[in-house]
């Protein structure tokens, strides 16, 4: 192997962008926020079409591109189609973001194994094959590129009751680090976005307004807004991060801060239920 060979002048600046799950929440954020920043964005839903299109009304107000496509990563391996369909709808992918992502909240003597298959397949099996089919047009274009994967704070902490979510995300996060030393030779970063608390609709919080959302446990006192998120992963996706690769940004408002103290701050065995 060799070192990374110069990248082209036109390279330094990412142009496309695929994010999945953007139909709502952090996905839909961070797609407005990479077309604020002039890329062109290929949207993927799961069964919110019309969420989709509001975010691609977005997306084109920045006045960029934007195209629509569904994707179910419970159809797996068939499901990385997508990346190709809109390798073609783009004309290239500069960068990728895998924010589609699914839960569970029974303990594990509860839990059935169709339930624990359909998160690992959502949440690290689709993350794999997305990001190796991405990677593999990034190579042949020899432009480099970004992968960055929206994981949890769950990728480093573990919670009672969500045991297949968990295992994904911190699966999801050793992935992100041997992709980086994999693809480091063709110029590709690939880092990982775990974010807390969020007041998104997959935290029940659809319309919430974080400011007014109180959590003493967390030191900035209050969840995260979406856009939060957003501006880590932009910030991932331009040149000035270009030597960042194979970490975890934690967005999260202190909250992986707070583990001896949140362990001598119960009284009781509230803990033990998800």
């Amino acid at each position: 192997m060799s070192l990374p060979a110069p990248l082209p002048a036109d390279a330094a600046s990412p142009r496309r962008a695929i994010v999945t799950g953007a139909d709502s929440g952090i996905g839909r954020a961070v797609a407005v926020a990479l077309a604020g920043g002039g890329l062109d964005v290929g949207i993927t839903y799961h069964s919110d079409a019309g969420g989709a299109e509001e975010t691609a009304a977005e997306v084109r107000s920045h006045g960029v591109t934007a195209h629509v496509r569904q994707l179910d990563l419970t159809r797996l391996p068939e499901a990385a189609d997508v990346i190709d369909a809109f390798e073609g709808d783009l004309g290239g992918i500069d960068v990728l973001v895998n924010c589609s992502g699914t839960g569970s909240s029974r303990r594990v003597l509860d839990l059935s194994y169709e339930k624990w298959r359909e998160v690992l397949d959502v949440d690290l099996d689709g993350v794999f094959l997305l990001s190796q089919r991405a990677a593999r047009h990034m190579i042949d274009a020899g432009r480099g590129g970004r992968i960055i994967t929206i994981t949890s704070v769950h990728e480093h902490v573990p919670r009672v009751g969500a045991a297949p979510y968990c295992a994904a995300k911190a699966g999801a996060g050793a992935l992100t680090q041997v992709l980086a030393m994999e693809l480091a030779e063709h110029a590709i970063t690939v880092n990982s976005v775990a974010p807390g608390e969020i007041s998104t609709p997959m935290t029940g919080q659809a319309d919430a307004d974080p400011r007014e959302q109180r959590r003493p446990g967390i030191p900035l006192g209050r969840t995260g807004h979406a856009a939060e998120v957003a501006a880590a992963v932009a910030f991932l996706a331009t040149p000035a991060a270009g030597y960042i690769t194979g970490t975890s940004v934690v967005v999260d408002g202190g909250l992986l801060l707070m583990g001896a103290q949140h362990g001598t701050a119960h009284d009781g065995n509230d803990w033990r239920s998800p």
